[in-house]
């Protein structure tokens, strides 16, 4: 069934009288009418309230006359007349004094830059599109705006208590000190004990270590997550330490899927698939007794001895492959791999293609937080999975598995 119009059809009849239906939509055409008619409304409306409060406090003062202010909407260039009042009082909401920008026009702006668009490219498409022209430096204060958004984000309180977090970097190019770095930004994926997914934070380093990670889980901590169950890691530098000394009763997973890609990158293209399947019967295991079996029984195969570097590496990281046998197989799918964080970081690279580096890590900030803005919008209901994982989850770290 049609959701009936709002707008009486024998009105939009008369909008439409004597119009050429192509012109409806273009720049200055019946919409940019009916938007620069309404702000006049407004305006004016604006204008009898302001004088009805003023009559108790500065008899005598009226309407006086009207300033013409040219102002950029997301369709093009907008004409309007700000009404005067006779004491100079007078204060428009929507089209404060100094502002050159129509309501909506900068969240026009900011929407061209998630998806990845420079502030010349941006510049291009409106003057293409709506024939407006508009600086560089202006795009570039727009959404410079973002950043108080990213550090009251960034600063936001977090769950008590957080069954899975996941941490990664993703590499991005960044200018410091007249020249050009890969630096890293780490994110970190939450998971709540229903199963529901957000984004702590991110941070940018060029170097990672135990220190740098002390003062991200003590970031964490400090707003207001207390207890990480279990915390699913690639390999960072310093980060089994780090959370030990803030987190001491989480638990440390290293990626199986990382730790088997380094595998692979001593062996030929042709000899992967037949190695990834002689370490399989490891990571599948039924406990982490029996998974050392297996690793033993690789090292003595010809593959573990024209390799031995896979083997030892594997041995090396022991400690955070293990965890994950302590869980039924609901579990472990989850906590095996980073790919939640993977996939997002995914989606992340897509948006930056288009850039060769950025000038600043306030920049790369504001990018990548808008374009996570984006992503985690649609992240409304757990997994599937997550039902049956709840449970073991229960059973394993008992009160300290806090269902919201």
């Amino acid at each position: 069934m049609a959701t009936p119009s709002a707008i009486k059809n024998e009105v939009l009849d008369e909008l439409l009288a004597g119009r050429d239906p192509k012109t409806v939509f273009e720049s200055n055409g019946l919409l940019d009418e009916l938007k620069r008619a309404l702000a006049q409304r407004v305006l004016n409306a604006e204008m009898d309230h302001h004088l009805s409060q003023e009559d108790e406090q500065a008899a005598g003062n009226h309407r006086n006359g009207v300033s013409p202010k040219t102002v950029l909407s997301e369709t093009g260039k907008l004409e309007l007349s700000i009404p005067r009042d006779r004491h100079g009082r007078f204060d428009p909401q929507l089209i404060a004094k100094y502002q050159r920008r129509f309501p909506g026009f900068d969240q026009k702006i900011v929407a061209l830059y998630a998806r990845g668009m420079t502030t010349r490219d941006i510049q291009a498409h409106l003057r293409e599109l709506y024939g407006i022209e508009i600086s560089p430096d202006l795009v570039s204060a727009v959404t410079d705006a973002v950043l108080d958004e990213v550090a009251q984000w960034q600063a936001r309180p977090l769950e008590p208590a957080y069954a899975i977090v996941y941490f990664d970097a993703l590499r991005v190019k960044i200018r410091d000190e007249g020249t050009v770095k890969n630096k890293a930004v780490y994110l970190a994926i939450g998971v709540r004990c229903s199963g529901h997914k957000e984004v702590l934070g991110l941070w940018i380093e060029q170097t990672e270590g135990a220190k740098f990670w002390l003062r991200v889980m003590t970031e964490i901590k400090a707003r207001g997550a207390h207890d990480i169950l279990i915390a699913v890691v690639d390999g960072l530098k310093g980060f089994p330490e780090a959370i030990a000394a803030v987190f001491p009763q989480t638990l440390v997973q290293g990626c199986i899927v990382h730790l088997i890609r380094y595998s692979l990158q001593f062996a030929s293209w042709k000899e992967r698939k037949a190695i990834v399947a002689a370490l399989k019967p490891v990571y599948k295991a039924e406990s982490a007794e029996i998974a050392l079996t297996h690793l033993e029984g690789f090292e003595q195969s010809p593959w573990g001895k024209k390799y031995p570097a896979i083997a030892q590496s594997w041995r090396r990281n022991w400690e955070q492959v293990t965890p994950f046998f302590a869980f039924a197989p609901e579990v472990r799918k989850i906590i095996y791999t980073t790919n939640a964080i993977e996939s997002l970081h995914s989606q992340v690279r897509k948006s930056l293609r288009q850039r060769g580096h950025f000038p600043n890590d306030e920049a790369a900030t504001k990018l990548i937080w808008l374009v996570l803005r984006n992503i985690t919008e649609k992240w409304k209901s757990p997994p599937i999975t997550w039902h049956a994982a709840k449970a073991q989850f229960a059973l394993q770290f008992e009160d300290r598995f806090i269902l919201n």
